[in-house]
C-alpha cells in the first residue's frame, strides 16, 4: 500500500471531498466521452482512462465512451502505401479506405479499448454505428474555393458520412445495466454502404440522441486557443460561430466546434474540450471545481 504524507492525506481527502457535489449533479445522468486517436497514446495512458471510465460509472454516472482512431488508420494506410488527403479535418475515404477503417475502428482499436476497460474491473460492450441500426448515415458534401477562380467547387469526399439518424435502442437497453458501451464511429447509409463518420460528430450525435449531460471531447490540445494560443475556459454558440468566421479556429478544430454547437442545439447541457494526454482529464473535469478544458454552452 502506497503510504503519504499527512500533507497528501489531507489533500486527498479535500479532493475526495470537493467532488461530492459533482458526483450528485451527474448522478444517473448520461456522460458521452470522446476519445480521440491523438489522446490514446502510450498503453499506460489507455489504461489509466479505462481505469477514469470505471470510475464514473462507479460512481453512478453512465459513461458512454466514442473512440477514433485517425493516427493508427493512418499508419496503417502508409503502411499499405495509401496516401490520405484531408478536407477540413474530414479524411477523403475509397472503397478500399474505407474497408481499412472499419477494420481498425470497429476491429482492433474497439476491442483493445473495451479489453483495458475490463481489465480495470468494468464490463464494455464494443458497438459501432451498424450495430442494431444505431447510426445511419448521410453521405457528406464539401466545397471548396478555387484559389485561381475563386468560385466554390464541390469536393466529394467518397465514404465519409455524417449521422443522419441515431436509434437509441441498443443504448438504452445497455446502460444503467452497469455496463459500458464503447462506440467505434462506422455506419451505413439506407443504401447499405459503409461510412467513415468523423469521431467528434458521431459522438455529438450519439450525445444529442441520448439527452446527455455533457459531451468531452479528449483529444491532443488542451482546448479551443486564441489566435495567441491562450485557452479560452468559457463560450457560448454565438462565441463559436464567430471563431470559425474570424479563423481563429482552423484544421480539425472546426468539425469538433460544429460537434458542439450540433449536440448542445439536441439538448446536450455542456460540451468540453480537452487534452485527453492530461493524466485523469474526465475526473478533474466532471469531479473538481476547476474543470479542464473548453466549456461550450448555449
Amino acid at each position: 500500500m502506497t503510504s503519504h504524507t499527512p500533507l497528501d492525506a489531507q489533500d486527498i481527502g479535500r479532493v475526495l471531498n470537493e467532488a461530492l457535489p459533482y458526483m450528485q449533479k451527474y448522478d444517473d445522468e448520461i456522460v458521452v466521452v470522446k476519445y480521440g486517436g491523438h489522446a490514446m497514446g502510450d498503453e499506460g495512458g489507455a489504461r489509466s482512462f479505462a481505469r477514469d471510465i470505471v470510475m464514473l460509472e462507479q460512481s453512478g454516472i453512465n459513461p458512454v465512451v466514442v473512440h477514433g482512431g485517425g493516427p493508427q488508420i493512418g499508419q496503417m494506410l502508409s503502411k499499405l502505401g495509401i496516401k490520405s488527403e484531408f478536407v477540413d479535418g474530414l479524411r477523403v475515404t475509397d472503397k478500399q479506405t474505407v474497408e481499412i477503417v472499419e477494420m481498425i475502428l470497429a476491429g482492433s482499436i474497439n476491442k483493445q479499448i473495451v479489453g483495458f476497460i475490463n481489465a480495470a474491473g468494468g464490463k464494455a460492450i464494443g458497438l459501432c454505428g451498424k450495430d442494431g441500426d444505431m447510426v445511419k448515415a448521410a453521405k457528406v458534401s464539401r466545397t471548396k474555393r478555387d484559389s485561381d477562380s475563386n468560385i466554390e467547387k464541390a469536393v466529394d469526399l467518397g465514404f465519409v458520412g455524417e449521422p443522419d439518424k441515431v436509434d437509441t435502442k441498443v443504448l438504452d437497453t445497455v446502460l444503467g445495466k452497469e455496463l459500458i458501451p464503447v462506440l467505434a464511429p462506422v455506419a451505413t447509409s439506407v443504401e447499405g454502404d459503409t461510412y467513415n463518420v468523423n469521431a467528434d460528430t458521431f459522438a455529438g450525435a450519439i450525445a444529442g440522441a441520448l439527452r446527455a449531460k455533457r459531451l468531452l471531447l479528449l483529444t491532443d490540445v488542451p482546448g479551443v486557443l486564441d489566435k495567441d494560443k491562450n485557452l479560452i475556459k468559457d463560450l457560448s454558440i454565438e462565441d463559436c460561430r464567430r471563431l470559425i468566421a474570424d479563423g481563429t479556429a482552423t484544421g480539425g478544430m472546426i468539425p469538433k466546434i460544429e460537434t458542439c454547437i450540433y449536440a448542445i442545439e439536441r439538448g446536450v447541457e455542456g460540451v468540453v474540450i480537452l487534452d485527453g494526454k492530461t493524466p485523469h482529464a474526465v475526473l478533474v473535469e466532471l469531479l473538481t471545481d476547476g474543470g479542464a478544458g473548453t466549456l461550450i454552452h448555449a
